[in-house]
């Protein structure tokens, strides 16, 4: 079993502090009952399925017939979601549920109903077009109408003009009229003419190509429509014009025609008749009018449609989409030999069996099947999948570490101490609690509405943030917490835990700094006593409080990453990784920043004024050098001199002694077999390789690679040390920042405000305040303080003892199914 080497039991259970125990299991189903059986291992959700068939294409397996139909099945359900869309019509989401539905009587009634809605959608777009068509229609015998009405009443004003000239008799010039006048009647040509609507926007260039090619021969007229008409053939609203174009001769109309087609213009016949007109137009909006009405008895019968697919949409679609999971899975189980059974192999968490016993024996019974499922447990030197058990608190904390990477199978999970430790590092960085109540409030929402936001789509940061809301809780309470400590309230100092120990020795001293201050009190029960704030003294105080504070909690964190690398090497039976990693690292540590955490303890305690700097570096510069003033206790640089001999001797022994033991343990287990490969260069992984003389091919034991590892993970762990502990100083930093920014929007926006004493500037000054307040404290700094906290980790904590090349147990679940479309 692969579990087995984890029965050490070194530590008391907990949930997450190793992965579930796992197990590689074989199914052999019945071919009648496996359908049934895979649906009911699906709404368990407890087995990760192998494929046995990767060998094969997805055209080649079993099941693709079935996949194929759902998927038709799923397109036709998603045209269905489209039309509702557009239609705004919503899916019923608490709908019905009916007894077992037919997958075939559901694929012919998925069939008729899309046949009908696309043959009401097919008439709705023909009636539409031929609507907007007759709107066209009429708009042209409008305008053109007026068009012919004017040219009309213009040529009748020239006639009369014309013929009262020739009134006058005895003219020398009427004899020679009358005969241009015959003459030119006689010459006349019948014009040809185009009405129509061209877009607004190509107007101009039709003119100009209309134009050009009858080279001028052409009387175009146009005249805007006042509102956007709906095209017929795009569907969009357009801005157009109306067209009379005259034309003589039919190459002429001919390129008229083809220029009319190329720029989409719309032409509509026309007669010069004016009573036609009249005629034409009351013909066209009767016809109109019963279009509408005909359209809206469409649009009536379709939404009727939709409404019905809509109250079973969920259902059909969540059946599909189960459905085409079950078969997927199918076509990753082998046929056996007699081709009546399917074989399966997956893994499950040990405590699960007795549920997948029952869900198979109710496939069994429900399916009528005469043979039951096999159900067997199979040993495997593969590596399981990582699975933990988390719920809606511990799953954000989870996540941030497996964003780092997964855990190996039963390695020490940081998540555990991630729930405590990454809040309160955010927290040291952010230490105000008036910040942190309104990160509180702002959380207490989401959680107040977590069942309501959880079923809506939500937007990309709001979403990220919401799934992350609890882990927001506990930075808001910790930071409520160390604001408390800080005494910050958007940097303002309170006596909320008594009054200050210290007092002014006369009235003048009330705006002057410590100087002038005695203590006639006891000290400040709970955090840093208010009198601090403001003074001279303030910022080398609290940068002596947080450096030094960062250190200690660096250093305890790193102690406690090197202390689960323990763990792991007693959980996983590797007393190499106890003697040649833990124990070194531990005494290389806690023999440089162990010590130097101690003094900083020591010098608090008895409120010595030694120069730690002076302390350190001449403790490797002058080892021998007495102390003088900076001595701490009695016998100080003899203790100094044996932890650098011990930091000195650590380095080797973490260096040599690892790589020539697991040479020789590799010799010893494969003496006279034949070479067997390492499957990793990783501590555990070679001290694996070489008690697992069964595992791999046939390579030799490459010592150099070996010690080029070994030699380059401590060179890694000697740097780091002195690195990551450097790194442990942005929580100063941050928190250092975090307070001057929120001491300067109090003292330069909102009292500088208040100092004007005119109640506008106030009102601004406040405005400015919170939003300065909320865009760089609490939306910036907060994402400066998380990814920071992130940093320290993922690198400083975690790379003394996490892995993190496991994989994650992805089992066939139908909920999974359902979130991942979302």
């Amino acid at each position: 079993m692969a579990d087995s080497r984890g029965g050490g039991g070194c530590c008391p259970p907990m949930d997450l502090f190793r992965s579930e125990p796992m197990q590689l299991v074989q199914l052999i189903v019945p071919i009648e009952s496996a359908h049934l059986t895979v649906s009911y291992l699906g709404d368990l959700g407890l087995i990760q399925f192998k494929d046995l068939n990767s060998e094969k294409s997805p055209f080649q397996r079993t099941y693709a017939a079935q996949i194929k139909k759902c998927g038709e099945m799923a397109r036709k359900l998603r045209f269905f979601k489209e039309q509702m869309e557009k239609a705004g019509v919503l899916p019923s989401l608490n709908s019905d549920a009916q007894a077992d539905i037919n997958m075939d009587d559901l694929e012919l009634k998925l069939g008729e109903l899309e046949a009908e809605l696309v043959e009401v959608n097919a008439n709705d777009e023909k009636l539409q077009r031929a609507y907007n068509e007759l709107v066209e229609y009429k708009l042209v015998l409008q305008k053109a109408g007026e068009f012919f009405s004017s040219a009309l009443s213009s040529a009748a004003a020239q006639q009369r003009e014309i013929e009262s000239r020739q009134s006058g008799e005895g003219s020398l010039e009427t004899p020679l009229l009358d005969q241009e006048l015959s003459a030119d009647s006689s010459k006349q040509v019948k014009l040809g003419f185009v009405t129509g609507l061209v877009s607004k926007e190509k107007s101009l260039a039709f003119e100009r190509i209309i134009f050009r090619a009858t080279r001028g021969n052409v009387f175009l007229r146009q005249t805007a429509v006042e509102e956007p008409v709906t095209d017929p053939v795009s569907g969009e609203k357009v801005e157009k014009n109306v067209f009379v174009i005259f034309y003589s001769g039919e190459r002429a109309k001919t390129k008229i025609l083809k220029i009319c087609d190329a720029f989409g213009a719309n032409r509509y016949p026309f007669s010069e008749d004016v009573n036609k007109q009249s005629q034409m137009i009351t013909q066209v909006s009767g016809r109109q009018t019963e279009m509408k009405t005909t359209i809206d008895a469409g649009s009536l019968q379709r939404n009727s449609l939709l409404k019905t697919i809509a109250e079973r949409y969920e259902q059909w679609n969540s059946l599909v989409k189960k459905e085409k999971s079950i078969y997927h899975t199918l076509n990753t189980l082998s046929l056996d030999v007699t081709k009546k059974c399917l074989v399966g192999e997956g893994w499950s968490p040990v405590f699960a069996t007795k549920q997948i016993h029952d869900a198979l024996h109710r496939a069994s019974i429900d399916s009528n099947s005469q043979v039951g499922s096999i159900f067997q447990v199979l040993d495997t030197k593969e590596g399981p999948p990582t699975y933990f058990r988390t719920n809606k608190f511990t799953t954000a904390f989870q996540e941030i570490v497996d964003a780092y990477g997964v855990a190996k199978y039963q390695e020490a999970n940081p998540g555990v101490f991630t729930i405590a430790t990454f809040p309160f590092l955010f927290a040291v960085m952010f230490g105000d609690w008036g910040h942190g109540i309104c990160l509180l409030l702002a959380t207490l929402v989401f959680i107040a509405r977590e069942k309501k936001l959880s079923s809506q789509k939500l937007g990309d940061i709001t979403e990220m943030a919401f799934g992350g809301r609890y882990v927001i809780l506990m930075m808001s309470v910790f930071s409520i917490y160390t604001g408390l400590i800080y005494n910050e309230f958007f940097s303002v100092p309170f006596e909320l835990f008594g009054r200050s120990a210290y007092d002014c020795r006369d009235p003048y001293c009330r705006d002057s700094t410590t100087i002038g201050l005695i203590k006639v009190r006891d000290t400040y029960p709970f955090g840093v006593d208010p009198v601090w704030h403001g003074t001279r003294s303030e910022l080398p105080f609290l940068n002596s409080l947080k450096m030094k504070m960062s250190i200690l909690l660096g250093v305890a964190q790193m102690n406690l990453g090197i202390i689960l690398s323990f763990f792991n090497a007693l959980y996983f039976k590797s007393s190499l990784n106890v003697w040649f990693q833990f124990v070194p690292q531990m005494i290389f540590l806690n023999s440089l920043f162990g010590y130097l955490s101690a003094l900083i303890i020591i010098k608090w305690v008895t409120g010595s004024q030694a120069d730690l700097y002076h302390v350190m570096i001449y403790m490797f510069l002058s080892p021998t050098d007495e102390l003088g003033e900076n001595q701490l206790f009695p016998g100080q640089k003899n203790l100094q001199m044996v932890l650098l001999l011990l930091a000195l001797v650590a380095v080797p022994w973490m260096l040599f002694p690892k790589p020539f033991l697991l040479k020789r343990e590799y010799e010893k287990t494969h003496q006279g077999q034949s070479y067997v490969p390492l499957p990793s260069t990783d501590e555990s992984a070679e001290l694996e390789a070489a008690h697992d003389g069964s595992h791999g091919g046939h390579e030799e034991f490459e010592f150099s690679e070996v010690f080029v590892h070994q030699m380059i993970h401590t060179i890694e762990f000697v740097l780091g040390a002195v690195s990551n502990t450097a790194s442990y100083l942005r929580l100063w930093a941050l928190s250092l920042a975090h307070s001057e920014l929120s001491s300067v929007f109090y003292e330069k926006v909102l009292l500088l405000a208040w100092g004007f004493n005119n109640v506008f500037i106030l009102i601004i000054g406040i405005i400015v305040f919170i939003f300065a307040t909320v865009g760089v404290l609490l939306v910036m700094e907060t994402l400066s303080a998380f990814l920071h906290a992130l940093r320290l980790h993922w690198v400083e904590f975690q790379n003394k003892f996490y892995e993190g090349d496991g994989y994650k147990f992805s089992p066939f679940s139908f909920a999974l199914i359902d979130l991942e479309e979302e």
